[in-house]
């Protein structure tokens, strides 16, 4: 398995859902920086499980355990790694999926390269658990990127059939990036939560899962940022955004949408304010040629159905050779895509600080 990411900043992800443990070794951080640990806790708080009735209700702290690396609060320069145990495990709802592999899961494509070897248990590494050690490593890169004035934010834009407000892509206000940041179910209109949660509610009662988008914005970046041509900015973020186990599609500023515009209607026509070069629409979504053109970074990522669902599914037995009908035991989210948020924003963190 390769579960790396980075060249300057690079991060490691390891352990399995239902193993001792799970966390991250991050190597390049700064020596000297100062690490604000309460922060790092309400971002894991922020993604931990059991908190919310859209969530699974595993429970669990998500209390990491810095093994190396810091002194106090200060990065020493050397690898930090953090360690988050494994705590309330339920193995034995997860008997019959070896042999019979979950729909839209990992479950038959890892048994066949990995030859039946991958632990099956709540996914294994391939569960959404593994994105709690990625959180960690957002929070901190996150810390040390606001020191450079760049901020990160998002929210749900979608659940389901039900839309939230969109960024203003040329001026992200600085208070709502603040306040989505700190939410565990960031909005930017309030009122959507309601029928989102209902939803949400919907997909439960028919013992079924839904979907949605996160949208993420990235304010404060310098322009010049982006190794093209494999490094831009795009792909080094889709590349740590696909990470996320859910994450389907990505687009950046208008995305898909330009394929229906004339360049007349897509270009950002330029122009000259207090001295900066800035556009005056963004639908390229901050990123010119794979470089930070000054403007907020804004992109979306689309996060699937849970496949882990309470009705019966078609599926195959591995182990007889014939057709079969699933169904799953267990604790599983009926959507994701809240607890996806601060997920989402830290593989943006990762992948803006390696870059800059």
């Amino acid at each position: 398995m390769s579960s790396t990411y980075g060249s300057k900043i690079k991060i490691s992800v390891f352990g399995e859902s239902h193993g001792n443990g799970i966390g991250v070794v991050i190597d390049g951080l700064p020596a000297g920086a100062a690490i604000d640990r309460d922060a790092v806790l309400a971002q894991m708080a922020r993604r931990a499980p059991g908190r919310d009735k859209t969530a699974t209700p595993r429970k669990e702290s998500d209390l990491p355990r810095v093994l190396s690396g810091m002194r106090g609060d200060i990065l020493t320069g050397a690898p930090l790694c953090a360690v988050i145990e494994n705590t309330n495990t339920r193995s034995q709802d997860y008997g019959n999926l070896l042999a019979m592999p979950r729909p839209a899961h990992s479950d038959y494509t890892a048994y066949v390269k990995y030859r039946g070897a991958n632990d099956i248990r709540g996914g294994g590494h391939f569960s959404g658990r593994i994105t709690a050690p990625l959180v960690f490593a957002g929070a901190v890169c996150r810390q040390l990127l606001e020191r450079q004035g760049v901020r990160i934010a998002a929210h749900i834009e979608r659940i389901g059939n039900i839309c939230d407000a969109r960024f203003d892509p040329v001026s992200v206000d600085p208070s709502l990036m603040q306040r989505l940041s700190a939410s565990s179910f960031s909005l930017i209109d309030g009122m959507k939560e309601a029928p989102m949660r209902a939803e949400v509610e919907a997909a439960h009662t028919a013992q079924d899962s839904v979907g949605g988008v996160i949208e993420c914005a990235v304010t404060g970046l310098p322009v010049g940022v982006g190794e093209p041509m494999f490094d831009g900015m795009e792909g080094a973020i889709a590349q740590a955004v696909f990470g996320v186990p859910a994450v389907k599609g990505i687009e950046f500023g208008a995305g898909f949408a330009l394929a229906q515009m004339r360049g007349s209607q897509a270009n950002d026509p330029f122009r000259y304010e207090n001295g900066s070069v800035v556009t005056e629409t963004n639908h390229c979504g901050g990123i010119l040629g794979g470089i930070s053109d000054g403007m907020p970074l804004i992109f979306r990522a689309a996060i699937k159905p849970t496949p882990s669902i309470a009705m019966p599914q078609k599926t195959v037995d591995l182990q007889t050779g014939e057709n079969a009908v699933l169904e799953i035991r267990g604790r599983h989210d009926p959507c994701i895509v809240p607890r996806a948020v601060p997920v989402i924003e830290a593989a943006a963190a990762v992948a803006i600080l390696n870059l800059m």
